[in-house]
């Protein structure tokens, strides 16, 4: 391709971002986009009442081209608006994840299938998160927890799987139906964790030895107490960050508005010193001579006027 031509590309590249920037930017947009998922959702609801779906059957379908073919052109504008910079548009999840909701519909195994497509459907209804500030941030605390939750499981069920192992030694032959297996002595205690069902189990205990008090107050205090503590803390860290990534990625008016004319200034300033430079490096002889030193030149000497008088 010549100059020429990936000069013009790049020109209609940030002329069709311009003008869709212009659109996806606006309050309309995003009110329209939102109000179209809340329909999308309350279409949704409708279908599973089997009366109407057989009464608006061809209705009901039109309504969902319809909805199909406004997501597509509302995602065609969001990939519009990253033309000039299309590595930005993947860098989002929230584009990604609009991105494969829209163009999974397309699928041919996915139109066929009235279970996923139902899924996928569903999958819309999500994306009313990129226009709720405090659920996005729910989202992304839920996303950012996940490590610590994941390592929160394998302690909890390591600590289960020891008290489970426990209780079968020493309550194996009284009470069978809650500790005979390593299954059923799981089950109960995770039922402990919730509370429920220990002061029955506390009875029961002591009617076997007074030393389960201690077996069932130690393992109430680590799975109830101390864990569900320990993973509160990791869920409120990782709101806090989600938080304050939420502000980052969304910049205040006035320190953006600072933020131009500091750029601003920084231009010219350089441009300043890129004609200082320019001047300096003229030879004498092209500067041009002032004119002050010109109508001196040129304006008679008081010597020559007190003559001529």
């Amino acid at each position: 391709m010549t100059h020429d031509g990936t000069t013009r590309l790049a020109k209609a590249r940030r002329s069709t971002a311009h003008h869709c920037r212009a659109v996806t930017e606006s309050r309309w947009f995003a009110v329209g986009v939102f109000a179209l998922i809340l329909a999308n959702a309350v279409v949704l609801g409708v279908e599973t009442y089997d009366g109407v779906v057989h009464r608006w059957h061809d209705e009901l379908k039109l309504i969902e081209y319809g909805f199909l073919a406004a997501f597509t052109v509302e995602i065609l504008l969001r990939v519009g608006a990253h033309a000039d910079r299309p590595k930005d548009f993947l860098r989002d999840p929230w584009n990604l994840f609009d991105l494969a909701v829209v163009l999974s519909a397309f699928l041919p195994v996915v139109r066929e299938n009235a279970t996923i497509l139902r899924l996928l459907r569903l999958a819309r209804v999500l994306r009313a998160a990129r226009f709720l500030p405090q659920l996005r941030i729910v989202l992304a605390a839920v996303a950012r927890s996940l490590p610590g939750t994941v390592s929160f499981l394998l302690v909890g069920a390591l600590l289960l799987y020891v008290y489970a192992m426990v209780g079968w030694v020493f309550f194996a032959d009284n009470a069978p139906e809650h500790y005979g297996s390593i299954g059923r002595a799981v089950l109960t205690l995770f039922l402990l964790m919730t509370l429920d069902g220990l002061g029955d189990a506390v009875r029961d205990g002591l009617e076997i030895s007074r030393w389960s008090i201690a077996y069932y107050a130690s393992y109430v205090l680590l799975a109830s107490f101390v864990l569900v503590n320990v993973l509160i803390g990791v869920v409120i860290t990782s709101l806090d960050e989600a938080r304050e990534l939420e502000r980052e990625n969304t910049p205040d008016p006035a320190t953006a508005t600072d933020a131009h004319e500091q750029e601003l200034r920084a231009r010219i300033t350089e441009a300043r010193l890129a004609l200082d430079r320019l001047e300096e490096s003229l030879s004498p002889e092209r500067l041009p001579t002032p004119r002050a030193n010109t109508a001196e030149r040129s304006a008679p000497s008081p010597l020559g006027r007190g003559t001529l008088d």
